[in-house]
């Protein structure tokens, strides 16, 4: 060995140069009376962890005898109805807890119209900029669907815009302070999320002062926004039908100002000017989520609760991954446990594998939502894919997935409400479905060729033999869509039980 090697371990003490026999030696000079604290001190910090193992292990034991939990996944692209689907299941399994929130709901209601108006009232502005010859602003509307053959300056660059439709839009200019509260009391400090579709950016820059794209805020699934409405505290006796829960003497309510500007919301709505700049900027506000400019005299009362129809149809983007529970009962079967995950804001399994990977680990069930109609949209984040294009490439991702060899998958070919009304206007799915020919442009055929084409798929990429459940649905229709969860729900049961040999 060599000379400086045997010098330094002469000066090496293990007992004395150990930093942790160090730190538990105890102190130098100790008195009786401190070595008897420290010891006391000791056993109890032994006691407080034994404790915790014991709490550990007997919930370990409890969880293996407990009946085992239903896991169920949703998934779908941007807006294709995950989180209505979920609302769908809090309104059928914990009605009270649903109506206990209609104070949030109410203020998404009130965001709603806020932005369709924006949307108008920005066309307004493009078009007019337009038909004076003027480079227009930015505009929130560069992201919405519209066709990619197009110049997007040539859609309605011809019609006038009259002085009374601009002295109206002037009138409307109070609602940027309304949107602008409600963005800050659903976006505490560090809760706001920005995507490809937000539409207007929280800051504290007045309008004037902003540039960019207007984007659509999206609310992380973490943050607790829903307390930011309503009354602290509500009496046992408080009624959830009456809105007891909504403080409407609140001074800074945005209730009022969308009361005050009620009647020219409805003017701005119907004027024809403005149907034929929708019209020629191919944009359909009523197949928009959050869609409540039918229904503005209502919505804007001064003491209006949402219904639960209004909080199905409220739009408000989520983030991240968020986990519900529920405790159901299918048929006269035991009651078990249910986890509904929904996955906010994803787009692609490719880019969002980090928020759903530790979900696919014992899945019972996974319920795919398509919406149909999108078939002649693209996406917000790309312009150059069509949405019923990549729902199908999402499908067969998911199929074809060995992670779910063993998990039973529910395809939604959701928002058909929509899908009926652009075939009845004439919108022919042969235009953007090459594939389709020269069948019938009717409801029944073009459904049909859908849900074969996704049947398809699932046969031909499908990792096991599994049964191909699919159905037609429309998650703001309350009544039809309770019987298929509870059909859904009662499939689940059953596969569990068969996969367990209980029958």
């Amino acid at each position: 060995m060599p000379l400086f090697l045997r010098r330094r371990l002469t000066l090496l003490d293990p007992e004395k140069d150990d930093p942790l026999t160090k730190a538990m030696a105890p102190p130098e000079n100790e008195t009786p009376e401190e070595l008897e604290a420290r010891l006391a001190a000791q056993a109890e910090a032994q006691q407080r962890s034994d404790a915790i193992d014991e709490e550990i292990n007997r919930q370990r034991i409890e969880m293996k005898k407990a009946p085992k939990c239903v896991r169920v996944l949703l998934l779908g692209q941007s807006e294709s109805g995950k989180s209505t689907t979920l609302k769908n299941f809090q309104l059928i399994n914990s009605p009270k807890a649903f109506r206990n929130e209609r104070a949030s709901w109410r203020a998404v209601v009130q965001l709603n119209v806020v932005r369709s108006v924006r949307l108008i009232l920005d066309t307004i502005t493009e078009a007019h900029a337009n038909a004076n010859g003027i480079t227009p602003p930015i505009s929130s509307i560069t992201g919405l669907p519209r066709p990619r053959t197009a110049s997007a300056d040539s859609y309605g660059s011809h019609t006038p815009v009259s002085a009374e439709l601009l002295k109206l839009r002037m009138r409307l200019l109070p609602l940027q302070q309304v949107e602008e509260l409600l963005l800050r009391k659903m976006t505490p400090a560090g809760s706001a999320e920005f995507e490809a579709t937000h539409l207007s950016p929280v800051t504290n820059l007045p309008y004037k002062g902003r540039s960019g794209k207007f984007r659509e805020v999206a609310i992380n699934s973490t943050a607790q926004w829903k307390g930011a409405f309503g009354r602290l505290m509500a009496t046992a006796r408080a009624s959830m039908e009456s809105g007891a829960d909504i403080d409407f003497e609140d001074p800074n309510d945005p209730g009022v100002i969308l009361h005050a500007c009620a009647e020219d919301i409805i003017r701005l709505w119907n004027d024809p000017t403005v149907k034929k700049l929708l019209e020629a900027q191919r944009i359909r506000l009523e197949d928009m989520g959050g869609f409540f400019l039918d229904s503005i005299e209502r919505v804007t009362a001064l003491r209006y609760v949402p219904t639960d129809d209004d909080i199905l149809r409220a739009r408000l983007k989520t983030l991240g991954v968020s986990e519900h529970r529920f405790t159901l009962k299918a048929g006269n079967m035991l009651s078990h446990d249910w986890r509904v995950y929904d996955v906010g804001g994803a787009r692609s399994l490719t880019s969002q594998r980090a928020a759903w990977a530790p979900y696919f680990d014992d899945l019972d069930a996974i319920i795919f939502l398509v919406p149909i109609s999108g078939f002649n949209e693209v996406l917000l984040e790309d312009h150059s894919v069509n949405k019923l294009e990549d729902s199908t490439l999402l499908w067969k991702h998911i199929v074809s997935n060995p992670l779910l060899l063993n998990t039973q998958i529910v395809l939604f070919l959701n928002k058909i409400d929509l899908f009926k009304a652009k075939l009845r206007a004439g919108i022919r799915f042969s235009n953007y479905v090459v594939s389709y020919g020269d069948r019938p442009n009717d409801y029944e055929a073009t459904s049909s060729y859908i849900r074969k084409k996704f049947g398809h798929l699932f046969r031909q990429n499908s990792s096991a033999q599994r049964v191909f459940y699919s159905h037609l649905t429309s998650m703001t229709d309350s009544q039809s869509t309770h019987q298929i969860l509870m059909n859904v729900k009662d499939m689940v049961i059953r596969e569990m039980l068969q996969q367990s040999s209980l029958v």
